[in-house]
């Protein structure tokens, strides 16, 4: 396993020390030592996919999630809970219990609010009480369009943040492909996170595995920051494919999600036992040796 060093971008003639390194990277690097994988199992809960055993039950999202959690935790570097899919049941506090879970239960795994904030300063400072305070996430996704500012309430408030750079969807291309100065933008949304943001505090950047071609500049790009990968299963990404294109140069650097194929591996009583084997196979894809 390689030996723990702090995650940083650092530019010809500058470097950070230890001691600029908080507790994110800190947080993941033990976390990829621990498990030996780049996996992060995404929380998804649609109660219409649940299986039979939970129906009717009024805490069904957060059962659910909690026997994925427990059924997967020994083979991921995090989890990623996915806001919208509990708000949109008016189930928030049933993600509070989720987390708290998580942090209690397995507390050596990165928690990763996906949230994909971005707003003004004074919004931003209410979004990170939410993310930190009330989840306890360890990172949160955000949106860089607003800029820097935008974000600094996430570091000020001694959290992780993870910025969109290339998504896995195909209209990322409307805006992430276009020219700028020669370059397509999503490449200069990397080398802000790499070399703005990253002064500020713990940062990390969203591309993904639909893209492994983009995933490889990036990496050129930042460095061994670390790169959360969606897209893999049933988006038709490959994680093996992710793995060769974006690690970093001792293996690290990636937590690669898999959400719907993990999650809803069985519709029947087995589901926690196949969303095990699942990762299981997913793990193997993305082993750090």
């Amino acid at each position: 396993m390689p030996c723990s060093r702090p995650l940083t971008y650092a530019p010809p003639g500058r470097s950070r020390s230890t001691a600029d390194v908080g507790s994110f990277h800190d947080r993941l690097r033990s976390a990829w030592d621990a498990s030996g994988s780049s996996l992060c199992v995404g929380l998804d809960p649609d109660p219409s996919r649940f299986p039979a055993p939970l129906d009717g039950a009024t805490d069904a999202i957060a059962r659910f999630c909690i026997d994925i959690v427990d059924a997967t935790a020994d083979l991921v570097c995090a989890f990623k809970p996915q806001i919208a899919y509990f708000a949109a049941q008016r189930a928030e506090d049933q993600l509070e219990r989720v987390c708290t879970h998580i942090r209690d239960q397995h507390p050596g795994v990165v928690l990763i609010l996906d949230a994909k904030r971005g707003d003004i300063g004074s919004t931003a400072q209410q979004y990170a009480q939410e993310a930190f305070n009330r989840y306890g996430a360890d990172a949160v996704t955000v949106n860089p369009y607003l800029g820097t500012d935008s974000i600094e309430p996430f570091l000020t408030a001694g959290g992780g943040v993870i910025g969109l750079c290339r998504t896995s969807n195909r209209g990322g291309d409307d805006l992430q492909m276009l020219n700028v100065d020669g370059d397509p933008l999503y490449v200069h949304v990397a080398r802000m996170i790499a070399q703005q943001w990253s002064t500020l505090g713990d940062c990390g950047l969203v591309v993904g595995a639909t893209y492994p071609a983009e995933l490889a500049r990036v990496r050129a790009e930042v460095g061994d920051l670390p790169i959360l990968v969606p897209g893999v299963g049933a988006q038709g990404g490959s994680a093996s494919d992710a793995m060769a294109s974006g690690a970093s140069a001792d293996g690290t650097g990636l937590m690669i999600n898999s959400s719907r194929a993990v999650l809803y591996a069985s519709s029947g009583a087995d589901y926690a036992d196949a969303a095990r084997h699942v990762a299981l196979a997913t793990r193997d894809e993305c082993r750090i040796n």
